[in-house]
């Protein structure tokens, strides 16, 4: 069984931990681990387990690379989508990447699950039922009457504890939601699935053939870029977008619904991580740096700086770097609105956070002027930074720790703890770390702009060089 790790969400309604170029997946929510490296950690104990197949966007494929790394997990490749095309096509390229008769457990990277043996017995029990041909998803087992959820509706008893699949629907309003709930023939549409590659591609070819044609040229074209396989944009970009809801499962015979009860839940919201969360004997999840007095069922995170909260109940306080969010937890769905607002204004905190994570190691942006800009950087030992020079700004490099290799125009220098350089504006130049601790500067920037689109990059062993 090949796992395929879908790991394209921007996690908005997480905001302002999860931000578009650093989702909630790479978070760690729920425990030391991100959510990533959760969704992979969960499946140790399954027999025959192959290496995952993952697919994300070209912006996120160094962290996701990252992140397996860390947990001692080589992907058979990471799919990079050039433009995001729902979960249909995603799974289309991944099937391609696969032997066909290789068996997939399709898994988006952003869930959580509490009860591991029950869902590795669901996963045992979907394996048996698509290798006989069968797509497998699984439903859970309703807590309440969600709003937040699409259901499916099982239909006659099928195979192995599974039902056929009688309908799909979509999110209900609260008294269609208690209908359900209360018929006990509903299922949250869990957004897990079992198949063989070569089945689905099989029932893709049926009911959408635009699509897998699309997906069979766009894989075809493909460029391996060092540890990714790097889709034809141009010709991906034509893709319909549409589910595998859409696209297959509702379509097709062959779909079997697996009921799973472990503990599920897709933390959607600031609400739904603190239903998972531990709680105090006041029901506060608390994080950081935070004091409080008369504070209850409220979930309050702190990153830096001391949060205190008084006389407060069913409140989400949420402070990082560079953002606080503060809204009650009933309105939580809301946060989305503010993110769009962000976008609007052209905010950069919709986007980024304070410290940004690069290849070679990450950089925290600690003051920033009309004419300045100050960032701390740490590059990995061995990693480089690519060659480049910049029309607008000139940088004073100071090493705090550690060793830099700098090479300006035509000079290279080592320099080591408490020495410094400078850059002049228009010079091509080039930082890494020769050494094998990691290396921390100090960067000041001057110049009439700072953007960080003002990078013309000559080589990079990132593959980035062909983006200015």
């Amino acid at each position: 069984m090949t796992p395929i790790i879908l790991s394209g969400g921007s996690g908005t309604r997480l905001w302002p931990l999860s931000r578009s170029q650093y989702p909630k997946q790479f978070l760690p929510l729920i425990s030391d681990k991100t959510m990533l490296q959760e969704t992979h950690c969960r499946l140790q104990g399954l027999d025959d387990l192959q290496p995952p197949i993952a697919v994300c966007n070209e912006d996120h494929r160094f962290m996701v690379a990252q992140q397996l790394r860390e947990i001692g997990v080589k992907p058979a490749a990471i799919i990079l989508e050039p433009v995001g095309r729902n979960t249909a096509p995603a799974v289309a390229l991944a099937a391609l990447a696969a032997a066909a008769d290789e068996v997939l457990l399709v898994l988006p990277s952003d869930h959580t699950i509490i009860d591991i043996p029950a869902f590795q017995s669901a996963v045992n029990k979907a394996d048996v039922l698509a290798r006989q041909n069968f797509l497998v998803t699984f439903g859970i087992v309703p807590t309440g009457p969600e709003t937040g959820y699409g259901y499916i509706k099982r239909g006659s008893k099928a195979h192995g504890g599974a039902y056929s699949v009688s309908v799909f629907v979509e999110k209900p309003d609260l008294k269609t939601a208690n209908e359900y709930v209360g018929s006990g023939d509903y299922f949250w549409n869990s957004g897990m699935f079992v198949f063989k590659a070569s089945v689905f591609l099989q029932e893709l070819a049926k009911f959408n053939p635009k699509m897998l044609e699309v997906c069979q040229q766009a894989h075809a074209s493909a460029e391996t870029d060092v540890d990714f396989i790097r889709v034809n944009a141009e010709i991906f970009s034509a893709c319909p977008s549409d589910s595998i809801d859409y696209a297959v499962m509702e379509k097709t015979d062959r779909a079997v619904i697996i009921p799973l009860d472990a503990g599920w839940n897709d933390v959607g919201s600031w609400s739904a991580l603190w239903d998972v969360a531990e709680k105090d004997a006041f029901g506060n999840t608390i994080r950081g740096d935070v004091m409080t007095v008369d504070a209850h069922n409220s979930f309050i995170h702190s990153e830096r700086k001391l949060v205190a909260a008084i006389g407060i109940d069913n409140l989400v306080i949420i402070e990082t770097d560079d953002a606080v969010m503060v809204a009650p937890k009933d309105r939580v769905q809301d946060v989305k609105l503010m993110v769009d607002q962000l976008k609007q204004a052209k905010r950069p905190e919709a986007d980024l956070h304070r410290k940004v994570y690069r290849p070679w190691g990450y950089y925290d942006s600690v003051d920033d002027g009309e004419r300045h800009k100050t960032k701390r950087i740490v590059v990995k030992p061995g990693a480089k930074l690519s060659v480049q020079m910049h029309h607008h700004r000139a940088e004073h490099w100071v090493v705090v720790k550690g060793t830099a290799l700098v090479s300006k125009g035509d000079e290279k220098m080592l320099l080591s703890e408490n020495q410094s350089t400078f850059i002049p504006l228009g010079i091509v130049h080039c930082l890494e770390n020769p050494g094998v601790i990691p290396l921390e500067m100090v960067e000041v920037q001057s110049g009439s702009y700072l953007g960080e689109d003002d990078i013309v990059r000559f080589s990079d062993q990132y593959g980035r060089a062909r983006k200015a």
